[in-house]
């Protein structure tokens, strides 16, 4: 994939192909966007080393718009799914308990459980569709939203931009810098599933 997107990298198609993918993800958590930002990163760690590198600003940018953008467009929809997509989410214990917990922490004037569920694997496609499920309001969930994909671009730039210039620009840095950020996912997933303290309950 380096070698991918370092000719990909010598256009400007590398922010629309980053900012499609990001956006994509929520509906298709598969997606590798998180791989592809660490990778382009690490391309722009090489600096003068390839003909051409994209600027660690615009992509941190671009991740982080399609991120929110993503988030907003699950949420609009999930709003007017009406009937059937509660029906939907009833029958899963996974979207019930997050709609739940999301309901809680939101209403407290929280949104950590937000900002975490980005870095976790399929936590912002649940979170994004519990918040527009339960009717909760955008000033509730926008900004918390906004912090969020600001977080996961900057930290996945990061890993990506420092991983290239400590290991170069090489399978290396981009396999470690990876690695981490499934371990930022699986911590994430782990203070998700925490119980809720009895206070927060609904």
């Amino acid at each position: 994939m380096l070698e991918s997107v370092g000719s990909l990298a010598g256009s400007p198609w590398i922010y629309p192909v980053v900012a499609a993918s990001v956006l994509l993800d929520v509906f298709l958590p598969l997606l590798p966007s998180g791989v592809l930002v660490i990778t382009a990163a690490t391309v722009a760690a090489a600096g003068s080393a390839v003909a051409h590198v994209p600027d660690i600003f615009w992509l941190m940018v671009c991740a982080a718009a399609a991120s929110v953008l993503g988030d907003l467009v699950a949420y609009r929809l999930a709003w007017r799914g009406g009937a059937r997509l509660d029906r939907a989410i009833a029958r899963s214990r996974r979207l019930s308990s997050a709609q739940k917990r999301l309901g809680a922490a939101l209403a407290h004037g929280g949104g950590a459980l937000v900002i975490l569920a980005r870095f976790a694997p399929a936590g912002r496609s649940v979170v994004s569709l519990g918040a527009g499920a339960a009717r909760r309001r955008a000033r509730e969930f926008v900004p918390w939203s906004a912090l969020a994909g600001i977080a996961w671009a900057a930290y996945s730039v990061a890993l990506g931009y420092f991983g290239g210039q400590w290991l170069g620009a090489s399978w290396l840095a981009t396999g470690v810098s990876v690695a981490a950020l499934f371990a930022a996912g699986a911590v994430a997933t782990c203070l998700m599933r925490r119980p809720v303290p009895r206070e927060e309950r609904p």
